[in-house]
């Protein structure tokens, strides 16, 4: 190997490691948000959230344009934590393709009062959910995300 293959080798080694190194850190940076979830009530994981999230980031769950703020987000979240207390979120698989990452996570949790106006009588539910974050300069810009609340509210009325 001559001195110009080595050091094409070595540029093409440097970027394939920092690729990988800014592919970990995104997923770093998407776990947050379900360590948030898992944690809602935790003043620690909603600044780690925040400091995860660009000032303008939004959470899109459906097509009617009325999008949830970073602060409306954090309010709802804060919701979670006294309806919710064992609520877990957990990543089962994560995929990466430039400044997209797409998860499909299970949330599991058992309400201490009505849901959605459903009163679960102290069963739970475990739900697969699908989000897809969007992310620029190492913050997450974008969260869209699907759940299962339907299947939730049936496994809570005991359907």
């Amino acid at each position: 190997m001559n001195k110009t293959q080595s050091l094409m080798r070595a540029a093409t080694l440097s970027a394939t490691m920092m690729a990988s190194v800014a592919a970990a850190d995104n997923a770093d940076t998407v776990q947050t948000f379900y360590d948030l979830l898992s944690n809602p009530g935790s003043e620690t994981h909603a600044a780690a959230f925040v400091n995860a999230t660009a000032d303008t980031w939004e959470s899109v769950g459906d097509y009617s344009g009325s999008n949830k703020s970073r602060d409306a987000f954090l309010g709802q979240v804060g919701g979670f934590a006294r309806l919710l207390p064992d609520l877990n979120w957990e990543i089962q698989e994560l995929h990466e393709s430039g400044d997209f990452i797409t998860v499909r996570s299970r949330a599991t949790g058992t309400p201490v009062a009505p849901f959605f106006g459903v009163d679960g009588q102290g069963r739970n539910f475990d739900i697969m959910t699908i989000d897809i974050h969007e992310l620029a300069n190492g913050k997450i810009v974008r969260s869209y995300h699907v759940e299962d609340w339907a299947g939730a509210l049936q496994q809570l009325s005991g359907r």
